[in-house]
This record gives C-alpha cells, sequence and structure tokens, in this order.
C-alpha cells in the first residue's frame, strides 16, 4: 500500500515541481496548472487518510439517515455534470431510513455513480435503485455500457486498482474509489459487490 501510495503521490508532485519551474524560467503564471495538481494530490491523499480511519476501526456517525433522498440528489447531481450520458432512478415508494454516516455513505453513491460515468461510453445509462428489504437494504448502480474485464472482477475493490484503459472516457483517478465503497459499506456492517457482463453491470452496496 505504501509502495502504491507513493508512486500515485510522484506524479502529481513532479508536474508541480515542473510547472514551479518552468513558471521561474519563462517568468509565466502557471498557477492554475499548479493549483489543479495540488487539489489532485489532496483528493489522494484525504482517500488515503479516510482508508487509514476505517482500517483503524474509527467510529463513523451513526444518525438517521434518508438514503432515499441521498440517492436521488446523487443522481441528479451527476446528471448535471455528465451531460451525454442517460440518467434514471428507481426507488420504492416509501422513504427508506438507515443509521449511519450520512457523509460516508454520500461519498460512497458519488464513488459508484462516478466510477459508472467515467468508465462507459456516451450514450450509456445508468440508473440508481434503492431495494428495501426486511433485513437489509440494498442500494445499486446499475449500467448498460461494456462490462467489466472478467479479470478485473474478482479484484475490482482492491487498493489502487484501475479499469481498462480502453474502456475508459478520460484518465481515471488512483484507484481508490471502489476500495473507498467496500471499506465504508464493512463500517456500517454491510457489503460490497459487483457482477459484470457486457451491457449489464451493477455495483451494489449491501
Amino acid at each position: 500500500f505504501l509502495a502504491d501510495a507513493s508512486h500515485e503521490l510522484r506524479t502529481p508532485l513532479a508536474t508541480i515541481r515542473g510547472y514551479a519551474e518552468l513558471g521561474r524560467r519563462t517568468g509565466t503564471d502557471q498557477t492554475a496548472k499548479v493549483e489543479s495538481e495540488a487539489e489532485r494530490m489532496s483528493g489522494l491523499v484525504d482517500d488515503m487518510l479516510l482508508l487509514a480511519r476505517l482500517d483503524a476501526g474509527r467510529p463513523l456517525e451513526h444518525e438517521p439517515v434518508d438514503l432515499s433522498r441521498l440517492v436521488a440528489d446523487a443522481v441528479t447531481d451527476a446528471s448535471v455534470v455528465t451531460r451525454d450520458h442517460t440518467w434514471r432512478l428507481e426507488l420504492p415508494e416509501e422513504p427508506v431510513v438507515v443509521p449511519g454516516d450520512q457523509q460516508r455513505l454520500h461519498q460512497a453513491v458519488t464513488n459508484l455513480l462516478r466510477n459508472a460515468a467515467r468508465h462507459t461510453p456516451p450514450g450509456t445509462t445508468v440508473t440508481g435503485r434503492l431495494r428495501s428489504e426486511a433485513d437489509a437494504v440494498t442500494l445499486e448502480v446499475h449500467d448498460d455500457g461494456p462490462g467489466l474485464d472478467p479479470e478485473l472482477v474478482p479484484v475490482v475493490f482492491e487498493r489502487f486498482t484501475r479499469g481498462d484503459s480502453s474502456r475508459t472516457r478520460e484518465l481515471g483517478g488512483a484507484g481508490l474509489g471502489t476500495s473507498l465503497v467496500r471499506a465504508i459499506a464493512e463500517a456500517h456492517g454491510g457489503s460490497a459487490s459487483v457482477r459484470s457482463t457486457p451491457g449489464d453491470t451493477t455495483f451494489a452496496l449491501t
């Protein structure tokens, strides 16, 4: 983990240093580029710190969370950011409320939606849905895109795992998004899973 994390941090650090040196040599303002890489690095560090806290068993908030509203808001946000996908929402008639940490659950849902958008081509339909049963609630993000590489499915929740670049339409993040989803699910006493075939991929948080 330390080796992977160090490797991931080297790239934005080298970029920041390069743009700083370029600005010094040429007298040009490279602030925007430096800020962009610094923001990327900060996000990576934040994700690693959260994983470390979850690994250490740090307690999360334990308050009633309206998952129906949370998922609806997250899908709405995604539809505004990524307009070349079709976004759908499937919710039970009654609001689904669970005990948990609203901020972390929102982060998990957002990560799944962002991944679905990032790793599928324009025109893909992405659906956020909730299923409530007697003893569990399942939150799913489904897409009808190309599907995961079969070799990726068993390790998709491992840290620093990335999808095949041929499936992505832009460079992805550091590969911590799905590992955070699993860690957040487990910190709530739940689990994360995926099933994927061409045209039918579903990430589930139970």
